[in-house]
């Protein structure tokens, strides 16, 4: 008989492993409270970023820490209640970014993220998938040259033990690659190898499409309705329950509401974010997406107008949208494009799922038979859900996985028998 799976989660890394169990001739009931694509993978920069072999680590300078601390920038904001429940994990961040340490998470991210371009394009090659796909990279500007320095000496790591690909620009090089930006800056690092996304939701939605064409169930219903059903597992749906042989996790950042009644309690943490659409004054055009390094925002042309992205925020679970980031940054931004009128009433807002040492959890639930994890890809969800896919239905089914899975086993956060 066909095996069967529940996995609980319909943003594009759940979406990803639906799509690849079914496959591999899987029945497979996909469950989320929402529609695919609604959550967290609705709202990024929608890069898959081919480049982004260096996760990002916790600030380790005294000047960065006290940056953060005064709580006024653009790229980074907390909730001052909100501390007391993230400082447990945070410091383990800090702890997991001394450079030795830093250097491992550095090799376990780089690892899933060379594989990003090409687990994309075999979902989307000769299907709609690809009009969303656009092969121009994008820009990330800098405002001094010993920035600009710096990040060049980086690039060139990248490039060389990773085989990334990058374009160096000038200022003058900059202005001619982007003749409607109105302010100058020192140069630019032109990704060429990410794929550029005009729309993330519609991407998911396309994936999601996929899978249901070839046989797969998505179904409205509550994860946290998560049993034990004899040797399976069972969830309530609008339809009724559902009951599967395993399960799957890949909710994100509430992925730990539902592993942590079944003994496992990683230390996952959320930083939220927020965007909005603007229109752009008169015959103005953004060729490719920009990131402005000393602000922190991201200015993305996207089908519904140019996207403008905050960096993270720290809540409490729960807490009330306050898009303070978006209200400092959209001054900037409007000085350095024209940008027209906001497309939309209220600014989106997502989290992204964080685990201290800066890799996902992709693997066998400990301790529970026929469950397993596919969560905490922080900012990179949209471009590593076909590789989480495919990695997880490829251990599933008992195939050798195309990418090493010891970096991401669930175990790491175990210790002596209980959950970190």
């Amino acid at each position: 008989m066909p095996r069967s799976a529940i996995v609980l989660g319909a943003g594009m890394v759940g979406v990803s492993v639906a799509l690849h169990l079914r496959r591999r001739g899987y029945d497979v009931a996909l469950v989320d409270r929402r529609e695919p694509g609604e959550g967290a993978s609705f709202g990024n920069g929608g890069l898959i970023q081919r480049e982004a072999v260096f996760p990002h680590p916790f600030p380790r300078g005294v000047g960065e820490i006290g940056r953060v601390a005064r709580n006024r920038s653009i790229d980074v904001r907390y909730h001052p209640l909100a501390m007391p429940g993230v400082m447990a994990p945070l410091l383990r961040y800090w702890w997991h970014s001394e450079p030795a340490r830093y250097a491992a998470a550095v090799e376990g991210h780089a690892a899933l993220i060379r594989t990003c371009l090409d687990e994309h394009l075999a979902l989307a090659r000769g299907t709609e998938a690809m009009a969303l796909l656009r092969p121009i990279g994008w820009m990330r500007l800098y405002s001094s040259t010993p920035m600009l320095e710096a990040a060049l000496a980086q690039a060139e790591q990248a490039r060389r033990e990773y085989d990334v690909n990058f374009v160096a620009l000038d200022g003058a090089a900059l202005a001619e690659a982007e003749p409607h930006l109105l302010a100058a800056r020192a140069g630019a690092i032109h990704w060429t190898d990410p794929l550029s996304v005009s729309d993330p939701h519609a991407l998911t939605l396309a994936y999601a499409g996929f899978f249901r064409a070839e046989g797969g169930a998505f179904r409205i219903g509550d994860a946290a309705t998560l049993r034990r059903a004899g040797s399976g597992w069972t969830v309530r749906t609008a339809e009724g329950e559902v009951e599967a042989a395993e399960v799957v996790i890949a909710l994100g950042a509430a992925a730990g509401e539902v592993t942590r009644p079944l003994g496992y309690a990683p230390p996952l943490f959320g930083k939220r974010g927020y965007h909005m659409h603007y229109g752009l004054r008169g015959n103005a055009v953004l060729h490719r997406p920009i990131l402005d390094t000393e602000s922190g925002f991201l200015l993305a042309p996207m089908r519904a107008g140019i996207r403008l992205t905050t960096g993270a925020e720290f809540a409490r679970p729960g807490a009330p949208p306050t898009p303070v980031q978006l209200e400092q940054a959209e001054p900037v931004a409007r000085g350095l494009l024209p940008l027209g009128e906001r497309v939309e009433g209220m600014p989106w807002m997502g989290v992204r799922p964080c685990t201290p040492d800066m890799l996902p959890v992709i693997g066998r639930l400990p301790g529970q038979v026929g469950a397993w994890c596919a969560f905490g890809h922080a900012h990179q969800g949209l471009t590593l859900g076909p590789t989480t896919g495919r990695m997880l239905a490829e251990m599933m089914t008992g195939e050798q996985p195309f990418v090493s899975p010891e970096a991401y086993r669930a175990e790491r956060f175990l210790r002596r028998g209980m959950a970190a």
